[in-house]
């Protein structure tokens, strides 16, 4: 036991210490010159959960410092007034292409991962991006590309025709499942699963992919049956408990729509019981889907006033029972708008759902939710309708996701946060002015209010503008 005395006299002995480090510490920032310092800002930590307005030094690809002195830089840039948050990751980005990321970069967001659909081979798709990308990507090893290969089904994204019409072989099973191996093995983050694309597809037979998903102690990414939502979360925790792989349901709001409050007590209850599961969800209250898929079977016995929920994007028309099996017949993606704002609105501020967009973008088609899910979040959500803080946005769009990958990813470990060690991934934004432009007619619509993003201390936006020729992505592998 220390006595009072002995406390007396040591206790200015230590504060004076911590005094001369802290001096030494500002000296030590003063005299080094960083790559590029962010001066001023208000600094959103998720993880530590600081919010205050501080120095960001940068080197490399990498930061350097968090600092309450001003630091020198060989750039600097004076960010007063804007929030300085880690870079969104979008854990659900069908969009993998130069014209999708710049939508992503513009959108605050600089990870964007393909783990519903996935990909198949993964040594090819990782090939293709290397060295050219705006930000960083990666794709989990699918299911859905792989069942389509071994069927010879002649869908693209989705599944059409071969692999929808009749049920795999034991042997097409086995060779799907070696493909999906063969992806997990190349550093796969997980594996892509899309049960309701394959309805004839088992329980057995998807029970058996959580096992694989297992053996290599990663996540499944699942598109659940289309039906009842009690039964479809019913079967993959589940499989999930039974086969000891985590599991992470896509798009939760799309799903459950107006049984949304159901569907979130049952996964708080399964994480209340020690289940690894997770979800996200978009703040629009239309979903989006190939009209050729397995997803629209059956529609053709609908009532004429159904097909009304129904947009076709390249024409902004909305279908009639005529239209709709002639775009059927061709193929092509479709908005169904079956949501409400309330059911969206409960699942973005559910203190445990992600965020993560869905989107797909090609020559300027697409859903407004490929170019506006995150400036969406922080403008309607956040400042306009107060449904949640900006720190929990921040954190349900980066630090969320990160940890939801970086027990199998060490590059995840270093994303979501701003900390010295963590990775230069940032998005600067002006919490006043941040919102959404892309709209269901005009779709290909910059978001506004991101003043900057960096991706490994590179500018992929600056003063607002897209830097189109910088390629300082990576790919993001489990290892």
């Amino acid at each position: 036991m220390i006595s009072r005395r002995r406390l007396a006299a040591t206790l200015p002995l230590a504060l004076a210490g911590l005094l001369t480090l802290a001096l030494i510490t500002a000296r030590l920032d003063a005299q080094t010159t960083y790559d590029i310092v962010l001066h001023a800002g208000r600094v959103l930590d998720p993880e530590s959960g600081l919010d205050a307005v501080r120095d960001v030094g940068i080197s490399g690809r990498r930061i350097a410092a968090v600092s309450t002195t001003p630091l020198h830089g060989r750039i600097d840039v004076d960010v007063t007034g804007l929030v300085v948050a880690p870079g969104f990751i979008d854990l659900h980005s069908h969009g993998q292409t130069p014209e999708a990321y710049r939508f992503k970069a513009m959108d605050g967001v600089t990870t964007a991962l393909e783990l519903e659909a996935g990909a198949s081979p993964i040594d090819a798709w990782y090939a293709v991006r290397a060295g050219k990308s705006l930000i960083n990507f990666g794709a989990s090893s699918g299911h859905i590309p792989a069942r389509m290969a071994v069927m010879h089904d002649t869908g693209t994204l989705l599944p059409r025709d071969a692999s929808v019409s009749r049920a795999a072989t034991p042997d097409e099973q086995r060779a799907t499942e070696d493909a999906i191996r063969a992806g997990l093995q190349q550093g796969g983050l997980g594996v892509g699963l899309g049960i309701a694309y394959f309805p004839l597809t088992t329980p057995a037979e998807i029970l058996n992919v959580f096992y694989l998903a297992a053996s290599f102690k990663r996540p499944v990414f699942v598109h659940m049956r289309a039906g009842d939502i009690v039964a479809e979360l019913q079967e993959v925790v589940a499989d999930s408990a039974a086969s000891g792989a985590p599991v992470h349901i896509v798009h939760l709001n799309s799903m459950a729509l107006d049984r949304t409050p159901e569907a979130l007590r049952i996964l708080d209850g399964a994480r209340a019981r020690g289940l690894d599961v997770t979800t996200e969800a978009y703040p629009y209250t239309a979903s989006m889907t190939d009209i050729a898929s397995a997803i629209y079977d059956g529609w053709d016995t609908k009532p004429d006033s159904e097909f009304q929920t129904l947009l076709w994007p390249p024409t902004g028309e909305r279908l009639t029972r005529e239209s709709f099996l002639r775009y059927r017949k061709q193929g092509g993606m479709v908005v169904h708008f079956g949501n409400t704002e309330e059911m969206v609105r409960l699942a973005i501020a559910h203190p445990a759902v992600m965020i993560a967009s869905d989107g797909i973008i090609s020559n300027g088609q697409g859903h407004p939710r490929s170019a506006g899910t995150y400036a969406r979040v922080l403008g309607k959500y956040v400042r306009e309708e107060h449904a949640l803080s900006l720190m929990d946005a921040v954190r349900k769009c980066s630090l969320m996701p990160a940890q939801r990958l970086e027990a199998i990813s060490s590059q995840m470990a270093r994303k979501g946060r701003i900390k010295a060690g963590a990775d230069a991934d940032i998005a600067v934004f002006d919490p006043a002015r941040v919102v959404d432009r892309a709209t269901f007619e005009k779709p290909a619509q910059y978001s506004d209010g991101f003043r900057f993003v960096l991706v490994g201390g590179a500018f992929v936006v600056r003063d607002g503008q897209l830097q189109e020729n910088a390629t300082p992505g990576e790919g993001i592998l489990a290892r």
